[in-house]
């Protein structure tokens, strides 16, 4: 079951999602600040709500030192746009930002060494839980 675990906690990655709208210079900055993380274990999304003034200038001049994808669409609101990014993102958790953050260095780290400790129980009631069921469905089936 340890080595299980291990497996299964080992190379997480995360995903941030960064809906914007009309926020070119604000995003700027926040990239900036994800660029001053010390671990590479994350993608960014940006999601462009369908913005005038757009910030893929500013999306593409980071291609070089982020692992960065930019989306646009039409606006409908930031609650819409994080799902969109959230369903394209390819990171094991999301972490939701809005375009006017800036992460102090080390924030990934310090997120990390904060959550990894309670995926194991985490791991360890969601194993329950499919125990419960497998048990409780495979009664149902065999009960007349």
């Amino acid at each position: 079951m340890a080595s299980l675990f291990k497996v299964m906690t080992m190379n997480k990655t995360f995903s941030f999602v960064i809906p914007v709208y009309n926020r070119p210079e604000e995003i700027k900055e926040l990239l900036e600040s994800l660029c001053d993380q010390d671990t590479e274990v994350f993608e960014v999304l940006v999601i462009e709500d369908g913005s005038t003034i757009t910030s893929e200038a500013v999306v593409a001049s980071f291609k070089n030192r982020l692992p960065i994808s930019y989306f646009f669409k039409p606006n409908s609101g930031p609650g819409a746009s994080r799902n969109f990014g959230m369903i394209r993102a390819k990171g094991d958790y999301f972490i939701i930002l809005d375009s006017d953050c800036v992460l102090p260095v080390g924030y990934l780290s310090a997120v990390k060494s904060f959550f990894y400790p309670f995926i194991k129980w985490i791991f360890l009631v969601a194993l329950m839980l499919q125990i419960i069921l497998f048990l409780h469905c495979k009664k149902q089936l065999i009960s007349p």
